[in-house]
């Protein structure tokens, strides 16, 4: 039973969407309708800038941070529940109950996760990133091929559910992107 109210927690904060939220109170905009019409972080600093964009990711980071420590110091840290919690809070950013299930891609929901609880593998990623943007050119293509590293960490950890979690986050964060979805 306890599994089912850490998921249905996580997935409250989750459907916090940072660009949606901002958009509405501080520039009178529904981020839904602007730009390419995702509520994500890239969005909103097209459509409403920079300082739309920092406010987004420190929104969505600590929507992500919180209900995953809160988790973990509250003596429910089995991987097991961790990987349900991670992957609620990424269905409640990619569809927000209260905003009609149009929410953002996940990127930073799927990075601070890393930062809690993989942070050496969140710098490997963050390196490759970097490398393949010197090489390409480009920002999404590295970004999605670099994810690929935190799931192949947790197994290298024995940490089999993380990894499957990261594995499921993953795919759904590169079928989003494929095919245009939300941001």
């Amino acid at each position: 039973m306890n599994l089912v109210l850490w998921v249905l927690f996580a997935y409250a904060c989750g459907c916090f969407n940072g660009a949606y939220y901002i958009g509405r109170f501080l520039y009178g905009e529904d981020i839904r309708v602007k730009g390419s019409g995702n509520a994500g972080a890239r969005n909103a600093g097209r459509v409403m800038g920079r300082r739309a964009f920092v406010y987004t990711v420190i929104i969505d980071a600590l929507k992500t941070i919180f209900p995953i420590l809160v988790v973990i110091y509250l003596g429910e840290a089995s991987n097991l529940v961790i990987a349900c919690v991670v992957v609620a809070i990424l269905c409640g950013h990619i569809w927000p109950v209260q905003l009609h299930f149009h929410g953002g891609k996940g990127i930073v929901v799927y990075l601070a996760a890393s930062l809690v609880l993989l942070p050496k593998g969140l710098l490997i990623v963050g390196g490759l990133i970097f490398l393949l943007y010197i090489i390409t050119k480009k920002l999404t293509i590295p970004t999605l091929t670099s994810f690929f590293i935190m799931p192949i960490l947790f197994m290298l950890k024995s940490s089999w559910m993380l990894a499957a979690a990261y594995f499921f986050m993953l795919f759904i964060i590169v079928r989003l992107h494929r095919s245009g979805g939300v941001e």
